[in-house]
């Protein structure tokens, strides 16, 4: 997760639910009107499912997709999968009809049966300091020395990719601290101090650069977390009229903790309990890097539910019917899985990663839409 290099943080969506442009719906060109909602199931319509039947393909970026294919579909562990990624990293397609006619002839696209949500998530810049102060109050923690984290799949095949975090007490494993209580205990040796509302959304997208008034610029990634379930605020906040239920995006949200900063919006944020630790790290002016262990191309990388889904996946996302305001009216795009999340649970569940910044988070903080996802499958043989 962008939390090992960051956190899937459709959280923010979750929440309300990393480039430093914004990420099109369908490619470069102009942003296209809706379609009005949903596709049908593709089996509503019977046949066998094609490339040309998958809405806003003909619009693709083409080569974009494929170049973002070549960049992560190193992961693949599937031998089919891992073929087709050794043929794209040969093909030397440059424009897009090229891109296109590889992809057509190397994969089938196949649907992921249901309708789920595409959610968003980005690597933000925050302003930190290095002493406390009455605006910066909120201290940036490293991993503490006794959260120890268990992978279930050592025990139980079953389990695979289930992972519990906790401290030991007595020769058993208990549930680590929540949000209240670690925010209880002093701090002695902080990383930083951050405003509160920033700190508390750099943990749910998991990871962000620092900007210190000396002009420095430090990377905060991903160390751990207190294993608690995530939980959005975005909810609570529009049942007790906190915000309107059309604008619980992540800017709104943030900007109302930001006006309420001190016990009020404490009271919020830790209706959430989980809580990320971190480490810092130089900033070498990438991308973030996602679970799979590769930077995450803006725009093009997706977090997934791993108990469904292989890292290195192709997938085509068709998401429209946006529930916030001020959203991108449809994504249609090819995305690699490259990620997860704590919040990214089922098969059709993705968070799309935007890139790094103030732009990427304000398109991430609204992207809350209805989704059909489609698995490329790969193809033993390309198609002639």
């Amino acid at each position: 997760m962008l939390r090992q290099g960051l956190v899937a943080a459709a959280a923010l969506l979750a929440l309300a639910a990393c480039t430093t442009t914004p990420i099109r719906p369908t490619g470069p060109g102009p942003v296209p009107p809706s379609t009005g909602g949903p596709l049908p199931p593709p089996s509503a319509s019977g046949g066998e499912l094609s490339f040309a039947t998958l809405s806003g393909w003909a619009q693709e970026d083409h080569l974009g997709a494929l170049d973002a294919f070549r960049q992560g579909c190193g992961v693949a562990k599937d031998p089919a999968l891992a073929e087709v990624c050794r043929r794209a990293r040969a093909d030397r397609s440059s424009n897009d009809l090229d891109a296109r006619r590889f992809l057509e002839a190397n994969f089938r696209p196949e649907p992921v049966p249901g309708q789920g949500t595409l959610t968003a998530y980005f690597a933000p810049e925050y302003e930190a300091r290095m002493s406390r102060s009455a605006e910066f109050s909120a201290p940036m923690r490293g991993k503490p020395t006794d959260l120890v984290t268990l992978d279930l799949g050592q025990f139980d095949s079953g389990l695979a990719g289930k992972k519990v975090a906790g401290e030991i007490e007595g020769g058993q494993v208990l549930p680590y601290p929540d949000r209240a209580a670690i925010e209880a205990t002093p701090e002695t040796r902080p990383l930083a101090w951050m405003r509160p509302e920033d700190l508390f959304f750099l943990q749910i997208q998991g990871s962000g650069v620092l900007t210190l008034p000396d002009g420095r610029r430090v990377r905060a990634a991903f160390a751990g977390s207190n294993g608690r379930p995530f939980v959005g605020i975005a909810t609570p906040m529009r049942e007790r009229g906190l915000l309107p239920d059309n604008n619980t995006s992540g800017d709104a949200i943030r900007s109302w903790l930001a006006v309420h900063r001190g016990p009020e919006a404490d009271a919020i944020m830790r209706l959430n309990p989980r809580y990320v630790f971190f480490q810092t790290l130089p900033d070498d002016g990438k991308q973030a890097v996602g679970a799979a262990g590769v930077a995450l191309p803006a725009g093009r990388a997706i977090a997934v539910d791993p108990s469904q889904h292989a890292m290195g996946e192709l997938f085509w996302l068709d998401a429209s019917a946006p529930r916030l305001a001020g959203a991108f009216p449809t994504y249609r795009r090819l995305a690699v899985a490259l990620d997860v999340g704590s919040a990214i649970k089922g098969p059709v569940r993705a968070d799309l990663y935007t890139g790094t910044g103030q732009i990427a988070g304000s398109e991430a903080g609204r992207v809350r839409h209805d989704l059909r996802l489609y698995r490329l499958v790969p193809l033993a043989q390309p198609q002639s």
